[in-house]
C-alpha cells in the first residue's frame, strides 16, 4: 500500500542549503518511495542552545510502499551518509531528517513519534509542510493551517532557491 509520507529536513553545519539539496536527491531515490514535491528552504534560529549557527529548514512530500519504521531506517542511514553525529540534543548538524507524518497513522514507541512530537511547536516545520499541501490535516484532525497560524514565531525567513542536483539515472 502507498502511504503520504512527509519529511522535515534541517541543517546548520557544513553548507546547510547544500546538506538539504542533497538530501532531497537522496530521498527522491529511496526504495518503493516516489518524491512528489519540495518545499521551498527556510532559515530559523535554533531551537535549544543558542551557540550554534540559525539553521535551514524544509519538506518534502514523498508517496512511499515503506513501513514506517522501514522509512525511519532509510533516513537515518541518509544522515549518516553526510556526517550526522549525535553529540548534543537540539544541538548543531550536518543533517537532520524527520518523519513527520505518515499518511493518517499514529505511532509512539521507543523508536519513533508520528505526527513528530514538537510538530506544533515548530513554524520551520509547518511553513513548510503548508507549502505542500495547505490542506494537510494531522491523524488527529487538527490543521496544519491552524497550527501555523498559532505557532510561536521563530524568525523564520524564506530562503531563494538553489538548483537541485540531478537524479542519478535509474
Amino acid at each position: 500500500m502507498t502511504t503520504n509520507a512527509f519529511i522535515g529536513l534541517g541543517s546548520n553545519l557544513e553548507n546547510p542549503t547544500g546538506q538539504l539539496a542533497r538530501a532531497v536527491t537522496a530521498l527522491a531515490t529511496l526504495p518503493s518511495t516516489v518524491l512528489v514535491a519540495q518545499s521551498p528552504f527556510y532559515a530559523s534560529r535554533p531551537v535549544g542552545p543558542q551557540d550554534q549557527p540559525d539553521f535551514v529548514n524544509g519538506a518534502v512530500w514523498l508517496r512511499t510502499e515503506l513501513a514506517p519504521h522501514a522509512l525511519l531506517d532509510q533516513l537515518q542511514a541518509i544522515e549518516l551518509q553526510h556526517g550526522r553525529q549525535r553529540l548534543r540534543h537540539w544541538g548543531p548538524r550536518t543533517l537532520d531528517l524527520d518523519l513527520l507524518v505518515y499518511g493518517d497513522h499514529s505511532l509512539d514507541d521507543d523508536r519513533l513519534t508520528v505526527p513528530h512530537r514538537e510538530l506544533p511547536n515548530r513554524d520551520f516545520v509547518l511553513q513548510p509542510l503548508l507549502d505542500l499541501d495547505p490542506a494537510l490535516t494531522l491523524p488527529d484532525g487538527r490543521s496544519v493551517a491552524d497550527l501555523r497560524a498559532a505557532c510561536p514565531d521563530n524568525g523564520l525567513r524564506k530562503l531563494p532557491p538553489i538548483p537541485r542536483e540531478p537524479f542519478p539515472p535509474s
